[in-house]
């Protein structure tokens, strides 16, 4: 198998952890620490994706402009979010993911329902695994 045969549904991280539009900033932040991960996945009822919500979203927070308090992650989520099939290949995956600027991918499957999140970090882990 090539490199570029590697498909994303066996590099992914499906342990996700999501969130909600509606859920709490507050929540959202805890669930970041508790997990020690840098984004959440925001779906629907149904797991379908809906946005992301990242580490770096925080930073409005963090500069103190403004204040979270009642807030939710739908008011700082991103919406326009890239992401990629689970049969798509490593190397399609790393494309998508360096010509919007990002580092996770999340993943859907046939119906769009989300299966999954690829980051750099599953790439860097993969590539150094090939190397060893």
């Amino acid at each position: 198998m090539e490199i570029t045969d590697v498909s994303v549904d066996g590099l992914m991280s499906d342990d996700l952890v999501t969130a909600t539009a509606d859920t709490a900033m507050d929540d959202a932040s805890k669930r970041l620490l508790d997990h020690d991960i840098s984004s959440l996945v925001v779906v629907d009822s149904d797991g379908h994706l809906e946005g992301i919500l990242t580490s770096t979203d925080f930073l409005e927070l963090a500069t103190g402009e403004r204040s979270s308090a009642g807030d939710t992650v739908e008011q700082y989520m991103t919406t326009d979010v890239a992401s990629v099939g689970a049969d798509a290949t490593m190397v399609e995956a790393a494309a998508r993911m360096m010509s919007h600027d990002i580092q996770h991918l999340p993943v859907e499957d046939e119906d769009g329902t989300v299966v999954g999140m690829f980051s750099t970090t599953d790439l860097t882990a993969h590539l150094a695994y090939l190397q060893a």
